[in-house]
């Protein structure tokens, strides 16, 4: 069973904006330590977007999209979210969503890959005119 079902993804213009959904199923998504986005562009190496811990609450943004990027989830929906404002190309990637085995977030952004439980199959995001 797939873990999550992604969705959002899309050709969007520089300045515009995505909100992706990753709809959680077979597990209740607030189970989870925490939760986060992830991006992997043409020919670079896969890297943590932003992370949030559901035990402490405590969030960690990648520099290039802090005040852009905000991740939330609904419990209600089992749906975590990425919305994403203000694109640049340069955000052009596919993102992945994930639940991470780690508590708090803090200082956790360089290590997130390390600590997945679960991923999300991707979705693509193009920004470009």
């Amino acid at each position: 069973q797939v873990p999550f079902v992604e969705s959002g993804g899309g050709l969007v213009q520089p300045g515009g904006s995505l909100r992706l959904s990753c709809a959680a199923s077979g597990f209740t998504l607030e189970n989870s330590y925490s939760i986060g986005w992830f991006r992997q562009a043409p020919g670079k190496e896969r890297e943590g977007v932003s992370c949030l811990s559901l035990r402490d609450g405590s969030t960690e943004s990648e520099d290039s999209v802090k005040g852009r990027f905000t991740i939330s989830r609904d419990n209600a929906k089992n749906t975590m979210f990425l919305q994403m404002n203000s694109l640049k190309p340069e955000d052009t990637a596919v993102y992945y969503c994930a639940t991470l085995f780690a508590r708090s977030c803090n200082g956790m952004l360089a290590h997130m890959g390390r600590v997945v439980d679960y991923w999300g199959q991707g979705t693509q995001v193009t920004v470009s005119s």
